[in-house]
């Protein structure tokens, strides 16, 4: 491999929020954080190089993107996702976050109804309560061992003041793929609803299984019409710190109302944001595909230390993202307890399954985008720590 994913590189004096703050957070420097959606690997080297070329401008004022880089994004989304877009498609916000904000803003009013698909990346939730909407959870249900959408359900819940739904496409933190037949069949549901769409796909490009990712807007005129796309190289190449996102509505009415609400925001572009982010579309599709072998194998590993040594546990189908969700409900344990015991008996800082909002009480998402020897000793004191869980039940 040309790229070195096995190196080990100390982030703790670098503010990491990842790293830096474990004692303080927690109380315990010795607690390894495989939690955040952030990476443990050093970024393209092409990025690296326009990022310290830029610096070496002594000047850092506001700044505007370059026309290279709409170019290298559209190429990208060409490649990568079969979908031709257009320049005059594009918005840019600093974050995929702040653009799920704007699009609330944007296409609902206080007291609307917004749709999320629970357990789901928790944001979506503070997105719609903080802005003072109402949350209809849609919840995922398990069939076969792997997560899929309830279109009963939803249709149930959606009524005059239902005008929106936040899709996570890849979805985050089952790690499920949606498959276009899938897509196609939400799509025919809000079609008929009058419901807009807004997909967070900030992960695909992080395909682990068979399935390829189908951007939802480009299933057709239908789907196009109603969805605002939401993506950004941040999780792609590590570049989370750098707040950039792309943003691609091909509706022009839709587009105009999220412009509106971005400028009330004075929303501005980070000057290192936007030469790293042309640098990674250019340039680091090569770095891209080992990382993508890299994840598999640490995915594979995963799966096969907790089978062959944690039967307790379940780790559900990751076909996309790096952030494999693990089913824990076994330890009989409620969440605070579990909780603390990966804390303070496994040292270890995952995410909260309970965070994901409903059906996600007795799990955990873990961090797979780390040296795979970090992870070896993870899952080494995980099993540890239920070894000696197993022998104080007995």
């Amino acid at each position: 491999m040309k790229y070195n994913f096995d190196e080990i590189i100390d982030r703790i004096p670098t503010s990491s929020s990842k790293w830096s703050f474990v004692k303080r957070r927690h109380g315990d420097e010795d607690i390894l954080p495989l939690w955040v959606a952030d990476m443990d690997f050093a970024c393209p080297p092409e990025v690296v190089e326009a990022i310290q070329k830029r610096a070496l401008h002594p000047i850092y004022g506001y700044s505007s993107m370059s026309d290279n880089y709409p170019e290298a994004l559209i190429k990208w989304m060409k490649k990568r996702n079969c979908w031709d877009i257009k320049r005059e498609w594009l918005c840019f916000t600093p974050g995929v976050v702040t653009a799920i904000n704007i699009s609330v803003l944007a296409y609902t009013h206080p007291g609307d109804k917004i749709v999320i698909q629970s357990p789901v990346y928790y944001p979506f939730a503070s997105a719609v309560l903080n802005n003072g909407r109402q949350l209809v959870e849609n919840k995922l249900k398990i069939e076969n061992g792997r997560y899929v959408m309830d279109y009963e359900d939803l249709e149930k819940k959606i009524d005059a003041r239902t005008k929106m739904i936040v899709l996570c496409s890849p979805h985050n933190p089952v790690g499920r793929v949606w498959e276009r037949s899938e897509l196609e069949k939400l799509v025919d549901v809000c079609d008929r609803k009058d419901i807009i769409i807004c997909s967070d796909e900030i992960h695909s490009d992080l395909i682990l299984g068979k399935i390829p990712h189908t951007c939802v807007a480009s299933l057709g005129e239908k789907a196009a019409k109603r969805t605002v796309t939401l993506t950004a190289p941040s999780k792609t190449f590590n570049l989370a710190g750098l707040k950039d996102s792309n943003i691609i509505i091909p509706d022009k009415k839709l587009r105009d109302a999220f412009t509106i609400n971005s400028s009330r925001i004075s929303l501005g572009a980070n000057v290192f944001g936007l030469v790293a982010c042309e640098a990674a579309y250019s340039y680091g599709e090569p770095w891209l595909e080992e990382l993508l072998t890299y994840l598999r194998g640490n995915l594979k590993t995963l799966e096969d230390y907790i089978a062959d040594k944690l039967p307790e546990l379940k780790v559900y189908p990751c076909e996309g993202t790096y952030l494999p969700w693990i089913d824990c409900s076994q330890l009989c344990m409620n969440d605070d307890q579990l909780r603390d015991f990966f804390l303070k008996n496994a040292k270890l800082w995952l995410d909260e399954g309970r965070m994901f909002g409903s059906g996600g009480s007795g799990f955990m998402r873990i961090n797979i985008a780390c040296p795979k020897s970090l992870l070896l000793k993870a899952l080494d004191r995980l099993e540890k720590a239920v070894k000696e869980c197993r022998s104080q039940n007995k």
